[in-house]
């Protein structure tokens, strides 16, 4: 079974499965299309990798900062 392609937008962080050499598992996203191009958050490293190869490393997609404002202003309403 192959796994599922993420939806991702460029600036999203996402976790993947084997640390960087430096360390890190954190990569931001920062091109998208056949290929997703990713930047390590630590080294400043940037690799791109194909949308299927990128999809089984995935471990998580971090919350970004903009969805958990939006979220918490919908939970603050009387």
């Amino acid at each position: 079974m192959r796994p599922m392609l993420p939806e991702l937008q460029i600036d999203d962080v996402v976790r993947l499965r084997k640390p960087h050499p430096c360390g890190n598992y954190k990569w931001k996203v920062y091109r998208l299309g056949a290929d997703i191009g990713l930047e390590c958050t630590q080294c400043g490293r940037r690799l791109m990798l194909p949308r299927r190869k990128l999809a089984g490393r995935i471990k998580q997609i971090m919350p970004r900062a903009e969805d958990i404002q939006q979220s918490s202003k919908l939970t603050d309403l009387p």
